[in-house]
C-alpha cells in the first residue's frame, strides 16, 4: 500500500515536470517564431537599404561616413547570426539610418526625387510593420521570461537551459531620441 503512494507522487511530480518543461518549450519556440517574423522584414529593409543609398550618394558625396555607417551596419545586421546578436546589430543600423536620416535634412533637391521619396515611404511601412511585429516578438520574450522566473519553475528551467531573454527595444540611440522634443517648423 505503502509502495502504491510513493509511486503515486512520484508519478504526480514527473507529470507535473513535463508539464513545466514543455509550457518553457512552448515559450521558447512562440519567441522564435515571432522572431521569424521579425527576421522577414529586417530581410526586405536590408534589401531596400542599397537602393536608398544609391539615391542618396549623388547628393551626399562628401557624407561618406554616414553612408558608410549605413552600409557596415547593414552588413553586420545581414551577417548576424543568434537572435540577441542580430537585436544588437539592428539596434545599430537603426541608429545609422537615424543618421542617415538626419543628413537628409540638409539636401532639398533629395528628398523631392521621385525615386528617394518611393524609398523612403517604402522603408517607413517596412518600419511601421517591424514595429508591429517587435510588439508580438517582445510579448512572447515576457511570456518566456515569466514563465522561466515564476516559482517552482525556475528551479527546473535552469536546470533544463532556459534562462531570461532580452527584449527587442529601442537601443541607447532610439531612446535617446524619444527624449528629444521634436522640431516644428513652419
Amino acid at each position: 500500500m505503502v509502495i502504491y503512494i510513493i509511486l503515486g507522487i512520484i508519478a504526480v511530480l514527473a507529470i507535473w515536470l513535463v508539464a513545466i518543461y514543455n509550457g518553457l518549450v512552448s515559450f521558447r519556440n512562440n519567441r522564435e517564431n515571432a522572431f521569424a517574423d521579425i527576421d522577414v522584414q529586417l530581410k526586405q529593409r536590408h534589401d531596400l537599404i542599397p537602393q536608398l543609398l544609391g539615391a542618396v550618394k549623388g547628393y551626399m558625396e562628401h557624407e561618406r561616413g554616414t553612408l558608410e555607417a549605413v552600409t557596415n551596419a547593414r552588413q553586420k545586421a545581414i551577417s548576424a547570426t543568434g537572435i540577441n546578436e542580430k537585436i544588437g546589430a539592428e539596434q545599430e543600423l537603426g541608429a545609422a539610418l537615424q543618421g542617415l536620416n538626419i543628413q537628409v535634412e540638409a539636401y532639398p533637391d533629395l528628398k523631392a526625387s521621385q525615386n528617394f521619396i518611393q524609398l523612403q515611404n517604402e522603408i517607413s511601412d517596412i518600419e511601421n510593420k517591424l514595429a508591429a511585429v517587435r510588439r508580438y516578438f517582445n510579448a512572447a520574450t515576457k511570456e518566456l521570461n515569466i514563465a522561466v522566473q515564476k516559482f517552482p519553475n525556475n528551479i527546473f528551467a535552469s536546470m533544463f537551459g532556459f534562462k531570461s531573454e532580452p527584449m527587442f527595444d529601442l537601443g541607447v540611440a532610439g531612446r535617446e531620441k524619444m527624449d528629444v522634443a521634436p522640431e516644428v517648423k513652419f
